[in-house]
């Protein structure tokens, strides 16, 4: 058993490692939200940014929002559309891990049962611990960008 969970950790940080090395889609079209603008990611995304913590002694960050307009969040909740940070002071892009076990770290909506008013989670992988308290990230979802999210 305690090498299944070693053998299961060890596949997570290659998962992490090599979600780090990822590629970014091209932000030269993208739509970008400004989360200091009142209602901006409520209108463009449908959700309320609830936050951005570090989470597993830092080797994590955990993204929490609440959905607002399930029509408008339901690209978030699609398991198929990437979602990654990007820290574009240190250029690292940090991706939902995908491990043997668990699968990604994500919640996702099965046939389109997305509840408004509901809290939903996105773990991102923080290889290194290069993100700490205070720094700020911009979600990528697709072509749209939401910036100057701050880490807690």
């Amino acid at each position: 058993m305690r090498r299944r969970c070693l053998l299961a950790f060890g596949a997570m940080v290659v998962c992490l490692q090599l979600v780090a090395c990822g590629s970014v889609p091209s932000l030269a079209t993208a739509d970008v939200a400004e989360p200091n603008e009142p209602g901006s990611i409520a209108d463009s995304l449908g959700i309320r940014v609830e936050g951005l913590r570090l989470s597993a002694a830092g080797s994590m960050l955990d993204f929490r929002y609440r959905v607002l307009d399930a029509t408008k969040a339901a690209p978030l909740l699609n398991g198929k559309t990437q979602v990654m940070l990007l820290d574009e002071a240190r250029g690292a892009k940090l991706g939902v891990p995908d491990t043997p076990v668990l699968g990604r770290i994500r919640q996702t909506a099965r046939n389109n049962n997305i509840l408004t008013d509901r809290t939903y989670f996105i773990m991102f992988g923080n290889p290194g611990k290069a993100l700490q308290t205070g720094d700020k990230v911009s979600l990528l979802l697709g072509q749209t960008k939401v910036a100057d999210l701050m880490v807690q």
